[in-house]
């Protein structure tokens, strides 16, 4: 394709242009699974939210858990793709830094936290490839 060509709608649909299938579907059903997770146990989830200092968290966590749910379906298929990324994008900025803060956390809590923090990160880098092929055109 020419760089004045523009792709189709069956280019979209099928994918070609696309960044990485096996990419985009590793990355997004990791991200839905970790939300679905989160939805299972949300008790929980609500509970380290409000420990983290979150405002109104029995609303926060919910919705950042549904968020994280649509914008891993809508990367690993590649459909609004500029909303997916950028919701993941936000999403793993916001809660990396201020979630799983190893450097303040407990002794105790430290290694999980760390290993969180770092597994955050690695997403987060894979999402801001796939934001930035999602802006291509």
């Amino acid at each position: 394709m020419s760089d004045d060509e523009t792709p189709d709608a069956s280019d979209e649909a099928t994918g070609r242009g696309a960044p990485s299938r096996l990419g985009r579907v590793l990355l997004g059903a990791g991200l839905a699974a970790q939300a679905s997770e989160d939805f299972r146990d949300m008790d929980d989830t609500i509970e380290y939210a409000e420990s983290a200092g979150v405002p109104m968290p029995d609303v926060a966590a919910p919705f950042a858990s549904g968020m994280m749910i649509v914008a891993g379906v809508g990367i690993a298929l590649w459909r609004l793709p500029r909303v997916a990324t950028g919701a993941a994008v936000a999403f793993l900025t916001v809660v990396t830094a201020t979630m799983h803060d190893f450097w303040n956390a407990d002794e105790d809590d430290k290694g999980g936290e760390r290993l969180a923090f770092f597994g955050n990160l690695a997403m987060l880098g894979g999402a801001l490839v796939f934001l930035r092929e999602a802006y291509k055109d």
